[in-house]
């Protein structure tokens, strides 16, 4: 992940709403959970949600496919990884052993993703 992708994470994620999205997106797992559940888990209204949404796929945070007439949400675990290891690019001057297990977690924790 470069300078300029992370900070256009970081800048999708400094949204109170859209990190608890995303969070939830990432409890969710490989199933991702439909707009309408988001919502409803928010207490947003649906158009408001489907904003927040656009602009966490457009940060590559999050991937969303439809489903018959629902529209999917599912975590971009390779992203979010991506994100925690630009954040340890350069961990600890030199030291990396400090921030090894930070680094195994976000390398190895992300289930599956659905294909899309």
């Amino acid at each position: 992940m470069d300078q300029r992708q992370a900070l256009t994470s970081f800048a999708a994620l400094s949204q109170e709403t859209r990190l608890q999205i995303v969070r939830m997106l990432v409890v969710a797992g490989p199933e991702g959970m439909a707009a309408g559940m988001v919502a409803e888990k928010t207490g947003l209204s649906p158009s408001n949600v489907s904003f927040h949404l656009k602009e966490l796929e457009r940060s590559g945070l999050i991937t969303q496919k439809r489903v018959s007439r629902s529209i999917i949400s599912f975590a971009n675990y390779e992203a979010l990884g991506g994100l925690v290891r630009f954040l340890m690019e350069d961990c600890c001057a030199g030291h990396p052993e400090i921030c090894a297990p930070a680094a195994d977690i976000a390398a190895c924790c992300a289930p599956v993703q659905n294909v899309q």
